[in-house]
């Protein structure tokens, strides 16, 4: 089985929609995944990945199911440099995380005390529990750290999500922290994740990521890559997104 998990397309964030960058860029994902036969199709409620999944369902003649779930991860926290307020989970300045030690652990990063005091751990449960439901549903259930295959099939799945929700999964699947995946990952808008089960024992599966993050579709049209998710690769890049 395969699950291709789809970063929205360039937003304009203050309309929960999509830049006009975006827009093309989801017409050029469009021709990519309307040749991939696809059993099933799931969106985010929120209307930046409810639009980016428009062109691909119209060239198919399909739907999406909507899965409330599957909207962009939600359990602000109070971070050291923002001490004023709440802000998301996932964006923390390297000095302030890396110092702490649970943070890379799959099974520790949410004991931190930031983390504790935001409750983030109930809101990633609620996200994963909605995978597993899905994926029992498709024929995968959850045993421990790996999947037992019920009715193992080769079908695919196409997920409309968005980047930190995005790493939320994968980090379930692959047992990694999300904190490594918030910060050391970075999928570009209108981006494609491929996860793909190996059962190397019969009813024994495992996920394994064979890309992250592909933009092929866009290097195919000579459309650059958004440099939405990223900051400023040298301080001194006056041009790029800084804090």
């Amino acid at each position: 089985m395969k699950i291709l998990i789809v970063r929205h397309g360039e937003p304009d964030y203050s309309i929960d929609s999509l830049t006009e960058k975006g827009w093309q860029e989801v017409e050029y994902l469009a021709e990519r995944l309307a040749q991939i036969p696809t059993a099933a199709y799931y969106v985010s409620p929120l209307g930046r990945a409810r639009d980016t999944s428009k062109p691909t369902l119209e060239k198919v003649g399909r739907t999406a199911e909507v899965l409330p779930w599957l909207r962009e991860f939600e359990a602000p926290i109070d971070k050291p440099d923002i001490p004023d307020r709440k802000s998301c989970t996932w964006d923390w300045l390297p000095g302030d995380w890396t110092p702490e030690e649970k943070h890379f652990h799959h099974d520790q990063w949410w004991q931190s005390p930031t983390m504790m005091a935001g409750d983030v751990k109930k809101e990633y449960d609620w996200v994963i529990a909605g995978l597993d439901d899905l994926l029992a549903n498709h024929g995968y259930q959850r045993e421990g750290y790996y999947y037992r295959a019920v009715e193992p099939n080769n079908d695919t799945i196409v997920l409309f999500c968005h980047f930190a929700l995005e790493c939320v999964l994968l980090s379930h699947l692959l047992n990694i922290s999300p904190m490594a995946l918030w910060h050391g990952t970075c999928a570009a808008p209108s981006s494609v994740t491929t996860v793909v089960t190996e059962e190397r024992r019969e009813g024994i599966a495992y996920w394994r990521m064979s890309s992250f993050g592909d933009i092929s579709h866009l290097y195919h049209h000579g459309e650059p890559a958004s440099f939405m998710a990223r900051f400023c690769e040298c301080y001194k890049n006056e041009d790029e997104r800084h804090d």
